[in-house]
């Protein structure tokens, strides 16, 4: 439902605007939750899920290799591990990310409160998850760690914090934002996040305000303000690092009016290139 109300918002219209043609690959197949069995508690749905990433994966390799520009779109944030990992296959090797989200989104089956893998899909692109993520058709690992930024974070575990500080991982929390500012921190992640192989935004809508953004499962009061996650979107496009963007977390359920998915398409087409002049 996040994709599709993403696209009724209006986004082929937007890529449109930013010169781009696009060729909509359609949704993924997914099995229905209710039908499944929940299977290891600590990473509920874990096999399914892994299924799902590895389909999308193959797609985001091929677009690549296409040369054309993968623009992902999904309910949860677990499917970002299906997008790095292709990333990762079609460059030969790890690349970078930035990671605009709530949460950092790195814990484990160990150390999860929830058992959701959505709480764990950048563990599980740097390696860090185990072997229950191990997949025939996941290149894993697909992020070097030293050229990971998590940007607008304010919800972290305290296993998430652990290894936030032990493995050297750059958290731009929002609380350093307000000191900062966006265009600073915004500079500095994208010159951390630079280097070869790939350089992909990945971009949670609870990383947004949730006045801006309702239509998410996990809001976090405190996010990115309207303009904030634009000129954060704009300076990504600006830099012409970005070979890849994704946006998640889009809820039709929990959504008023829309209010989110339009907020996705205005912002991809930031991303995108699109500018006021």
């Amino acid at each position: 439902m996040g994709p599709s109300a993403i696209r009724y918002a209006g986004l082929a219209d937007r890529v449109a605007a930013a010169g781009r043609s696009a060729v909509d690959q359609g949704n993924i197949a997914t099995p229905v939750p209710e039908s499944l069995q929940t299977g290891d508690e600590r990473a509920r749905f874990l096999p399914d899920i892994l299924e799902v990433c590895a389909d999308l994966a193959g797609i985001v390799e091929r677009t690549v290799r296409d040369e054309r520009f993968p623009l992902v779109l999904g309910g949860d944030h677990s499917i970002a591990l299906g997008t790095l990992a292709g990333l990762a296959a079609a460059a030969g090797r790890p690349g970078g990310v930035l990671w605009i989200d709530a949460h950092a989104d790195l814990n484990t089956p160990e150390t999860s409160p929830s058992g959701n893998v959505h709480g764990m899909p950048l563990a599980a692109a740097l390696g860090w998850a185990g072997a229950a993520f191990a997949h025939p058709r996941l290149t894993l690992p697909a992020v070097d760690p030293g050229r990971v930024v998590l940007l607008g974070t304010r919800a972290l575990d305290p296993a998430e914090r652990d290894l936030v500080r032990e493995r050297g991982i750059r958290a731009i929390t929002m609380s350093e934002i307000d000191r900062i500012g966006i265009e600073r921190a915004m500079r500095e992640a994208l010159a951390r996040v630079a280097g070869p192989g790939f350089v992909h935004l990945s971009l949670d809508l609870d990383g947004l305000d949730p006045e801006l953004a309702p239509g998410v499962g996990t809001p976090v009061p405190g996010g990115l303000t309207y303009r904030e996650a634009h000129l954060a979107c704009e300076l990504a496009a600006e830099s012409g690092m970005l070979g890849s963007l994704e946006i998640v977390e889009s809820n039709p359920i929990l959504d008023s009016e829309n209010r989110t998915a339009a907020t996705a398409v205005e912002l991809a087409a930031s991303a995108l290139g699109v500018t006021i002049l």
